[in-house]
């Protein structure tokens, strides 16, 4: 770090003048206490061209920065990269503009491969950069590195689609990305990759919250009471979903919204049924219990979201629809379900211990 003291006469007011020209760069809110920081010795006033970031974190430091240690060591002419660690600041803020400075900087990391990495998404401009700065700190807090880097990258491309509200959720997703042999980590279906556009992933993540709130509501065992038994009516078999790993399963064959159905099955208000011919998914089915209502009742039947064809069960493609053959198959095994086997009025069906109110259920045989 070469100091105006050390240069020639002619050269000094030169190097004074540019310096001048960078101090007037900083924001008004700052620009006074990065003079006084300038004033305490040349070698520091020489940051406002070689590091203008460096020179701002010493001026207005965060509270958990050493900045007297990090003066000092640029007062004694140290490397700028010795300065920079003494204060804190990662070298690839040497990039960031000048007007971009406003407040204290927030922690950030700043390893080779991330330092390499992350100095292709520095914002150029200065009304994002606090924002951007203040994004990437908290996404390699909450999450890591890798996501850090993505998610600096999406803020610069297209800061509109970026909904900040949701960056825990981004982050808790991308840290199970990373780390394979967790649950959280088996249950997800799409993990994190560079290539994701910030739409996607929030989807992607949105569902992986979705699989975590049914596995925590159902646990790891499975129903040991489904309300009906297993049975084959009129060729459609009937197959209880009995865990959360079944339910995933069908609400991906099927491509309906099975998985936030856990707080309700946990409370034992429904159970689901996969409805199924010759070993293929053809629909899903919800049964109900409540107080008010003594007997089980079908609150839905439906096939999958787009396969269903007019010719095939008489609806418009993609409604959901299955064949009048299926419809009255599941109303003949309910209804012979409930003849051979009728709780008390006003009883609760059985829940997730076992139990149940007037007796064990036969099935849709």
């Amino acid at each position: 770090m070469l100091s105006v003291q050390a240069r020639p006469h002619g050269r000094a007011d030169e190097a004074r003048a540019r310096v001048e020209r960078y101090l007037r760069r900083y924001s008004a809110t700052a620009r006074a206490a990065v003079r006084a920081a300038a004033a305490l010795h040349p070698r520091i006033a020489d940051l406002a061209v070689s590091f203008p970031a460096l020179l701002f974190a010493l001026a207005v430091p965060r509270r958990d920065a050493d900045a007297a240690r990090a003066v000092d060591a640029a007062i004694e002419g140290r490397p700028l990269a010795e300065v920079a660690q003494a204060a804190g600041v990662p070298l690839w803020l040497r990039r960031l503009p000048v007007e971009a400075l406003t407040r204290p900087l927030p922690r950030l990391p700043d390893d080779e491969t991330f330092r390499r990495r992350i100095a292709n998404h520095v914002p150029r401009s200065p009304k994002l950069a606090p924002l951007w700065l203040d994004v990437v700190s908290s996404a390699s807090e909450w999450s890591h590195p890798s996501f850090a880097i993505w998610i600096a990258a999406e803020l610069v491309r297209s800061t509109k689609e970026v909904k900040l509200d949701r960056l825990k959720l981004l982050g808790l997703w991308a840290w199970f990305s990373m780390h394979p042999g967790t649950t959280a980590h088996r249950i997800i279906d799409r993990p994190l990759h560079p290539a994701m556009r910030f739409k996607t992933a929030l989807a992607a993540a949105e569902d992986w919250r979705m699989r975590v709130a049914l596995h925590v509501n159902l646990g790891e065992a499975p129903f040991a009471d489904t309300w009906l038994t297993p049975g084959c009516v009129y060729g459609y078999e009937f197959v209880p979903l009995r865990c959360a790993d079944d339910i995933v399963a069908e609400a991906a064959a099927m491509k309906n919204c099975l998985i936030t159905y856990g707080y309700n099955l946990a409370h034992n208000r429904s159970r689901l049924w996969s409805v199924r011919m010759n070993g293929r998914r053809v629909a899903t089915l919800r049964l109900t219990c409540q107080a008010s209502e003594p007997l089980i009742a079908i609150r839905e039947l439906k096939g999958e979201r787009t396969a269903m064809h007019r010719s095939r069960c008489g609806g418009r493609r993609g409604n959901g629809c299955i064949s009048t053959t299926c419809r009255r198959s599941t109303r003949n095994g309910i209804a012979g379900a409930r003849r051979r086997s009728m709780p008390p009025r006003g009883a609760r069906c059985g829940g997730r211990t076992g139990s149940t109110s007037g007796g064990s259920r036969s099935g849709f045989r």
